[in-house]
């Protein structure tokens, strides 16, 4: 991977994360690209943060992969090809069971704090124009939605905001995966003895990864109970399978969907919404962001939408339509 910019990864001792529920570690390496002339001249640069998936790191968007290009080179290339320079901050989102939403919880940490603590540190040590006006939120999947919501929730920080194919009407994308994991789990003796083999596996199957994914970590960002044994309360019943209308419906509290109409203000405010998703979405992601978009529309909420003819996977190549537009509008 050859650069006109560079990368360096930062020691992220994050405060927000001591001591958080799961153990997680508070230190995070987070890479940090430079564009081109930064060593060379005193200006100062907008900054993009970019939010990774579920199980995904800051180091997983920042290493090479000969078949899918990383941010780096993504950003990189937009530059070459014009774009004003921007400097780009991949946060860690990873907890135990794969990611956080970037929200805070009793059950995972202080994930939406430790975002907003990490602008402040690339504040602190990079030559940055430190103005919402000229910083921006990106991600993809998990990171999708937890760009939207953290920029929504925090416009004096973010000034622009970008989702690929991001988690969103929580009706199409989670629930119906619901039952199929309940009965993975049965195979484990219940929630106890999954979340034990989970934890030991040596290999996390698919079938595995999802239930963590779908049903633990969601709970766990959503639906935080610190009064229940695992630290969230469960979506189904485990026992019945039925499912539980007031854990559901502090679930759709975060919907994407939802917090448009409570959030209206603030992302009018933005000087940018741009989001995407593949027509083929595997998790029906794709529906939810046309219904964020028709939603944005009744509610006079300047936004670009675009679909694309791919599916949830390595679409990496997508990124550039984000990336360019964000070093634009972030740009002096």
């Amino acid at each position: 991977m050859r650069l006109a910019g560079r990368v360096v990864i930062e020691e992220f001792d994050c405060e927000a994360l001591r001591d958080n529920p799961l153990g997680d570690p508070a230190r995070r390496e987070i890479p940090v690209y430079l564009p081109p002339g930064y060593d060379r001249s005193g200006r100062r640069y907008p900054v993009i943060y970019w939010l990774h998936g579920f199980t995904g790191t800051g180091l997983g968007a920042a290493n090479y992969n000969p078949w899918v290009p990383s941010l780096p080179e993504l950003i990189d290339r937009v530059i070459q090809e014009g774009a004003p320079p921007a400097i780009l901050v991949m946060a860690d989102g990873l907890t135990k069971y794969g990611g956080s939403q970037y929200i805070n919880s009793s059950a995972t940490g202080r994930y939406e704090d430790a975002v907003k603590e990490l602008v402040g540190y690339v504040d602190t040590y990079y030559r940055t124009m430190a103005s919402r006006n000229h910083r921006g939120l990106n991600g993809k999947s998990s990171g999708g939605f937890g760009a939207l919501v953290v920029a929504m929730r925090n416009p004096q920080l973010f000034g622009a905001v970008a989702s690929h194919s991001g988690d969103m009407y929580f009706e199409a994308c989670y629930k119906p995966f619901f039952w199929k994991d309940l009965d993975h789990m049965r195979k484990h003796g219940g929630l106890e003895g999954f979340l034990k083999a989970f934890r030991e596996a040596p290999k996390k199957p698919d079938d595995m990864m999802h239930a963590a994914m779908n049903s633990v970590a969601m709970a766990m960002a959503y639906s935080p109970n610190p009064e229940s044994p695992y630290g969230f309360d469960s979506v189904v019943d485990p026992e019945s399978g039925e499912l539980i209308e007031s854990v559901w419906t502090r679930w759709l509290e975060w919907d994407p969907v939802s917090l448009v109409e409570r959030y209206a203000e603030n992302l009018r405010a933005m000087r940018m919404i741009y989001f995407e998703c593949g027509s083929r979405d595997q998790y029906n992601l794709h529906h939810g962001a046309r219904i964020l978009h028709r939603r944005m529309e009744r509610l006079g909420i300047r936004h670009e939408y675009q679909e694309f003819d791919d599916d949830h996977s390595a679409v990496n190549y997508r990124y550039v339509e984000s990336l360019r537009r964000l070093c634009n509008v972030l740009k002096a």
